[in-house]
């Protein structure tokens, strides 16, 4: 009996070394992007990954179905919002002078694609306030860029 759980432990670490192989490089840019830490020194955004990953390997037999990369970035999401608090002072990179309200909410639309509906659903909004929050994060954006001497430049949220 003590191999099959053996072998079934290991068969799960494997697939969760291969999601993770994947998906660790994006979700850690989504976390950056949500401390707003510059992307080349983020050791916030590395333990809040950190936590996510640990959360999601937790509940890795639970998944049937369910697309890690999603349950993922909903535990990454969920972390961030309920420790924003930390996260309230720019810390650089193009969106560090959002509030982590705005970012978690601009990130989520713009950078993942999460329509409004299911990014309300996730974040336990309301629809009305996520589409208020990522207009007022979009203009923000861009009258930063629009500034002549602004810190932030062009607004980039792909990786590099």
């Amino acid at each position: 009996m003590g191999t099959r759980r053996e072998t079934a432990d290991r068969r799960r670490a494997q697939e969760f070394e291969s999601f993770t192989a994947g998906a660790a490089g994006r979700l850690l840019h989504v976390a950056a992007l949500l401390t707003g830490e510059a992307r080349g020194s983020c050791p916030a955004a590395e333990r809040l990954l950190v936590a996510a990953l640990a959360r999601t390997y937790a509940s890795w037999d639970g998944l049937r179905g369910e697309d890690p990369y999603d349950h993922a970035r909903t535990e990454l999401t969920a972390r961030f919002a309920r420790s924003a608090w930390r996260y309230r002072r720019a810390r650089g990179g193009a969106l560090g002078r959002l509030s982590p309200r705005e970012r978690l909410v601009l990130v989520l639309r713009l950078h993942e694609d999460v329509d409004e509906e299911r990014a309300a659903a996730t974040l336990g909004l309301p629809p009305e306030l996520v589409r208020e929050v990522y207009t007022h994060a979009l203009s923000e954006m861009r009258s930063r860029t629009a500034e002549p001497h602004g810190s932030t430049g062009a607004l980039r949220l792909a990786p590099r």
